[in-house]
C-alpha cells in the first residue's frame, strides 16, 4: 500500500509503537493525546522476550535497553516466602536479555523521543470531536476546533477507548475483575536478579527496572471495587501486606508515601468480532485489555504495531489489510486475555487455583512464537 495519511489516537505505548512502525513504512503519521502533559505515572513495567524482539525490529533495542534493566529468569514464592521455582525465560535476540523491567517514564521518554525524531507529529491536549467515515477516508473534528482528513484512524486510546465506543457502542465494555493493584518504588536489592513472584491471596512481584531501583505490584481482592482517598494510600497499602512472606512485611514498612502509591482496579476486555469499521481500526488495551498477571499487556499493543503495519505494506486494499491485522492478532491477544484472567479469578476464588509456573511456562512458548 502506498504512503496513507494516518491518524493515531493515544500517545501511549500502542499510539507511539503504531506511529514508529508506521513511520518506517512511510506513512504521514499524526498523534493526538488528550494528556497536554503527556505524563505517565512514575512506577515501573514488565516486559519479556517478544517485547525485546519487537524492539529491535523497531529498531529501538538499544535506546531501549539503556533505559531499563534485563534479566533472564521468573522466580516462584508461596505465601510463607519458600522459594518453589526458578523459570528460565527463553531469549528471543541473541545476546540480549529475555526479560526487560523499565519504569514507565523512561519507557515513554524513548517511544515519545523516537516518534518525534521520525518525523511524526504528535498534539498534546487534544480529543476527538467528530468522526465520519466517507469510504475514501475519514474527516476528523478535534476538540480545538480543528479538523483533519485521514486515510486511516487508529484507536490506540485505551481501555475506555472513545474510538471503540464510537466504532462499536453496542460492544463489550471494560468488566471490573475483583482485583486490583497496588505499586509502590523501592532501592533495588544487590542480590535481585529475577522478577519475584509471590502467590496466594494477596499476590506480590518485585521487578528490577534499573541498577538501582525496583518497583513491587500488589494484588489485591476488592469485591466492591472501592474507590481509596489519597490520604492514607501508603497506610492503606501496608494494610494490604499484612499478611504476607516476612521478607515483603519487612519492605512494606518503607511503603510512607502517599503520593508515590499507584491504585488501579483491574479490568478486562475482549472484543471478538471485528476490530475496524471502513478506515478505521483498534489497537491495544482499546480491543484486548488484560491483567497484568502475565505482563503482557504493553507486549500485545506493541505487537499490534508492528503487525498492523506490516499488512498495511503487505496488501493493497485496506479492508484486507485490516482483516488480515485483526486474524494475526486475535488467537494470541485472546490467550493473554483469558489466561491471565484465570490466574486473577484463581487468586480470589472465583476460580480454580492456577499453578503460576506452569502458566508462566506456557505463556513463554507462546510468545515465543512469531508474531
Amino acid at each position: 500500500m502506498d504512503a496513507q495519511r494516518i491518524l493515531v489516537i493515544g500517545g501511549g505505548i500502542g499510539g507511539l509503537t503504531a506511529a514508529i512502525a508506521l513511520r518506517a513504512k512511510g506513512h504521514d503519521v499524526h498523534v493526538i493525546e488528550r494528556d497536554p502533559d503527556w505524563s505517565v505515572y512514575g512506577v515501573g513495567i514488565i516486559q519479556q522476550s517478544n517485547v525485546v524482539r519487537a524492539m529491535s525490529e523497531l529498531g529501538l533495542l538499544d535506546d531501549y535497553l539503556s533505559a531499563g534493566v534485563g534479566f533472564d529468569a521468573v522466580e516462584i514464592f508461596l505465601p510463607d516466602g519458600t522459594m518453589i521455582a526458578r523459570v528460565p525465560s527463553p531469549r528471543l535476540v541473541e545476546g540480549k536479555p529475555a526479560n526487560v523491567g523499565i519504569g514507565r517514564r523512561a519507557l515513554h521518554k524513548v517511544l515519545g523521543d523516537r516518534t518525534l525524531a521520525n518525523g511524526a507529529t504528535v498534539q498534546l491536549g487534544v480529543t476527538i470531536a467528530s468522526i465520519e467515515d466517507d469510504g475514501a477516508g475519514v474527516h476528523v473534528g478535534f476538540s480545538d476546533g480543528s479538523s483533519g482528513y485521514y486515510d486511516l484512524v487508529i484507536g490506540a486510546d485505551g481501555v475506555y477507548s472513545q474510538t471503540r465506543s464510537a466504532l462499536f457502542p453496542h460492544g463489550p465494555e471494560p468488566q471490573f475483575t475483583g482485583q486490583a493493584v497496588w505499586r509502590y518504588n523501592f532501592a533495588r536489592p544487590a542480590g535481585l536478579d529475577a522478577l519475584q513472584v509471590y502467590n496466594g491471596p494477596t499476590g506480590v512481584g518485585l521487578v528490577p527496572i534499573s541498577s538501582t531501583l525496583m518497583y513491587m505490584y500488589v494484588t489485591t481482592p476488592e469485591p466492591e471495587n472501592p474507590r481509596y482517598p489519597r490520604d492514607g494510600l501508603a497506610a492503606a497499602m501496608r494494610d494490604k501486606l499484612m499478611q504476607t512472606a516476612p521478607a515483603i512485611r519487612t519492605l512494606a514498612e518503607q511503603i510512607t508515601d502517599d503520593e508515590g502509591v499507584v491504585y488501579r482496579p483491574l479490568e478486562g476486555l475482549l472484543v471478538e468480532g471485528p476490530w475496524h469499521k471502513g478506515r478505521v481500526v483498534l489497537l491495544g488495551d482499546a480491543v484486548h485489555a488484560t491483567t497484568p498477571h502475565l505482563g503482557q499487556g504493553a507486549g500485545m499493543a506493541i505487537e499490534d504495531s508492528l503487525v498492523l503495519a506490516e499488512e498495511l505494506s503487505r496488501h493493497d486494499d485496506l479492508e484486507v489489510a485490516l482483516t488480515a491485522y485483526r486474524n494475526r492478532r486475535f488467537d494470541r491477544c485472546a490467550y493473554i486475555v483469558r489466561e491471565s484472567l484465570a490466574i486473577c479469578h484463581g487468586q480470589i476464588g472465583r476460580g480454580p487455583p492456577v499453578d503460576n509456573a506452569k502458566a508462566t511456562h506456557a505463556m513463554f512458548a507462546i510468545v515465543a512464537q512469531p508474531i
